[in-house]
């Protein structure tokens, strides 16, 4: 049963709510005090580390607010497990707790999910959607080449994918999202870092064949 089944618990429900509290209140007061639940929520470290989940989060995260938590959500194809792994352990060690990952039934995708507190607040990331929104490259990055790096990489792994020709000697490194200043920010940074991409409303695209080697390796894309 639940509140939207029985009339009982709903009751309950109200009557808790107008009351600001909750039956887990006593509960909730011991957990912390034990140390089982977090009572205090400190800034991240700003390091390469918070850099790339700031970076996959923005290109395909989601952070979700609810009346009491937040939910950090970022998906994968259920196929990339490298992926998978590798973003299971950037949340955990950035938040010091185990993120649940699971398959969505009725999709090819894998989502790691972890509840908590100002998520989005520390994380320097919105909340969703954020199609729309103007996405600033925090000074912290901007401040180190291989902040910048890792950013990137988060972007990359989340909205990038290479393609090889060598038929036609075509040779493609994309970046793609909706977001103009997301876009943008990944073009200037690319050229900042001595790459020559160029861009449209959709996508940021290198194509010259070194180029393309040198910023995969620089980037590590795909390398778990």
């Amino acid at each position: 049963m639940t509140k939207a089944t029985h009339p009982s618990l709903k009751k309950t429900s109200e009557t808790m709510k107008a009351r600001k509290g909750s039956n887990f209140d006593a509960w909730m007061g011991k957990m912390k005090k034990e140390g089982k639940i977090k009572s205090v929520y400190p800034e991240f470290a700003k390091n390469g580390d918070l850099a790339e989940l700031m970076g996959v989060v923005l290109g395909d995260g989601h952070i979700q607010k609810f009346p009491r938590t937040e939910r950090l959500l970022i998906f994968s194809n259920s196929n990339n497990q490298g992926f998978v792994h590798r973003y299971r352990e950037l949340v955990k060690a950035l938040f010091g707790k185990e993120p649940y990952v699971y398959k969505q039934s009725t999709a090819n995708c894998v989502r790691i999910s972890l509840y908590e507190k100002k998520i989005s607040e520390r994380l320097g990331v919105p909340f969703s959607p954020r199609k729309y929104l103007k996405i600033v490259v925090p000074r912290w990055i901007l401040a180190k080449d291989e902040y910048v790096v890792r950013y990137l990489r988060g972007l990359y792994e989340a909205e990038g994918s290479t393609s090889h020709h060598p038929k036609t000697y075509t040779h493609k490194l994309e970046f793609a999202n909706l977001n103009q200043s997301m876009l943008a920010n990944v073009y200037r940074l690319m050229r900042r870092l001595g790459f020559h991409p160029h861009r449209d409303e959709r996508r940021v695209q290198i194509s010259r064949e070194e180029e393309v080697a040198n910023a995969i390796a620089l980037l590590e894309f795909r390398k778990y």
